[in-house]
């Protein structure tokens, strides 16, 4: 079955997810511009290897998706990333108005004496404008992930998944102590610079 689904993917990847990234990042480029302080935004089909990993994950010894093709939402996923906190929300909005959204989360850790990954995550309906004419509507995914975040967590998160996601073997207390130290800096780093743009901006009014 793996092979199988394997072949199918990187077909599916090639063919159709690929050329409707791309189509997506421009579009989105385009209906975010002039947008202030977007960094930067970037669109990516999920790679055949990512969603083999993600396809056989198990939970009590179940397969979690029993059609992977049509259940994986995140077959393309989009990043908005913003400079402070306080564009998260409006940038958010602004995107909520053209996209109709099936989820909304909002990524934190589960206790507030925790540090560690923030961002705003939404499951959105794939528009057809983005979908090249000669692929047909129904080969097409019905949805993509976009997450918007800022700078901070955008970094943290990238070096932490590299470094710390699911490992191959089980991190120490201090290697555990150092990524909460890291997730700390982030949160302090994000809320300080946020600070300083109200602070400098009612100063220049």
């Amino acid at each position: 079955m793996t092979n199988r689904l394997g072949d199918v993917y990187r077909r599916r990847y090639e063919k159709i997810l690929v050329p409707i990234a791309s189509n997506l990042e421009k579009f989105l480029e385009e209906y975010l511009h002039g947008r202030p302080r977007i960094d930067r935004i970037s669109v990516r089909a999920k790679t055949p290897t990512s969603f083999l990993k993600k396809a056989m994950k198990e939970e009590h010894g179940k397969r979690e998706y029993d059609d992977p093709l049509g259940e994986i939402q995140d077959q393309i996923g989009a990043r908005v990333i913003v400079f402070y906190t306080s564009d998260v929300r409006p940038t958010s909005q602004r995107l909520r108005r053209y996209f109709r959204h099936i989820e909304m989360s909002n990524k934190e850790p589960k206790s507030e004496k925790e540090f560690g990954y923030f961002g705003k995550h939404f499951i959105l309906a794939l528009p057809d404008d983005v979908i090249p004419k000669r692929i047909k509507l129904t080969e097409a995914p019905k949805v993509f992930e976009l997450q918007v975040r800022t700078l901070f967590q955008h970094a943290w998160s990238e070096a932490e998944h590299d470094l710390g996601y699911k490992p191959r073997r089980k991190l120490t207390k201090m290697e555990k102590r150092k990524f909460a130290f890291t997730a700390a800096q982030s949160w302090g780093a994000d809320r300080i610079f946020q600070d300083l743009h109200d602070v400098l901006k009612k100063r220049g009014k």
